[in-house]
């Protein structure tokens, strides 16, 4: 059974931009784990401060052997050779939901 992790990050809206940059240096990091079926980065359009970002798993073990692999890791610290970028001053509160309906479209 999918599962869906959510990490609910409010960010303050001067440093939006920097939330996709970052983003998009580690875009693929994970496509490679077992387990893993998809990510989205789902900015707000209206003056929510919250951006999402929703990965889909095959079950709760996948999605906690990434957490725990050196992947996992290395994804959340600076590219080789930079230095590594300044802490965010983000919340981040972690979801985690199953499908209970749904419809192809």
């Amino acid at each position: 059974m999918t599962v869906i992790k959510i990490n609910a990050l409010t960010v303050p809206a001067e440093m939006g931009e920097e939330v996709a940059r970052r983003f998009a240096a580690r875009v693929g990091a994970v496509d490679g784990h077992d387990g893993f079926e998809g990510f989205e980065l789902l900015q707000p359009t209206d003056e929510r401060t919250t951006w999402l970002v929703v990965t889909r798993w095959r079950d709760d073990e996948s999605f906690q052997a990434w957490r725990a692999s050196a992947s996992f890791g290395h994804g959340h610290r600076a590219p080789d050779g930079e230095a590594a970028p300044a802490p965010m001053p983000i919340q981040a509160e972690l979801w985690s939901y199953t499908v209970a309906v749904a419809t192809a479209g």
